[in-house]
């Protein structure tokens, strides 16, 4: 008799490292404690907002948006029961409900002015 052992998608592994390097970067460098609450993502939007007002080159805030939207990715999986989905070295949250959300993409758009990663967990977390 085997023990089946619960493991996450191989889809995870890079959007749960990117996210706890965020963590860990936010809790060593702007003293920001993220605890994948969805409660969290405020704090998350507002950083982000604050980045795009010292207008730094895209490059420069690349992999910190990769970071904070893979976050609120795990955020959605935590609160909502999802699961990561990569194609194309491309990453999505997919909800119970079949629903695809990008958050990673969404952190980009944050960072344009047009995103928020609160709404998207909200209406990521509601259509679950």
């Amino acid at each position: 008799m085997t023990t089946q052992q619960e493991t996450r998608p191989h889809a995870a592994a890079k959007p749960v490292r990117w996210a706890a390097d965020a963590v860990a970067t936010m809790r060593e460098g702007a003293r920001v404690r993220l605890d994948y609450s969805a409660q969290s993502l405020w704090r998350v939007d507002r950083m982000i907002e604050d980045i795009r007002r010292e207008d730094p080159p895209y490059a420069a805030v690349e992999n910190a948006l990769r970071g904070l939207g893979a976050y609120a990715g795990e955020v959605i999986v935590r609160q909502a029961g999802a699961e990561w989905w990569s194609t194309g070295g491309d990453h999505w949250v997919r909800t119970p409900d079949g629903k695809l959300w990008d958050p990673i993409e969404e952190a980009r758009r944050c960072f344009a002015g047009q995103g928020s990663l609160r709404l998207l967990c909200r209406d990521a977390t509601a259509s679950a």
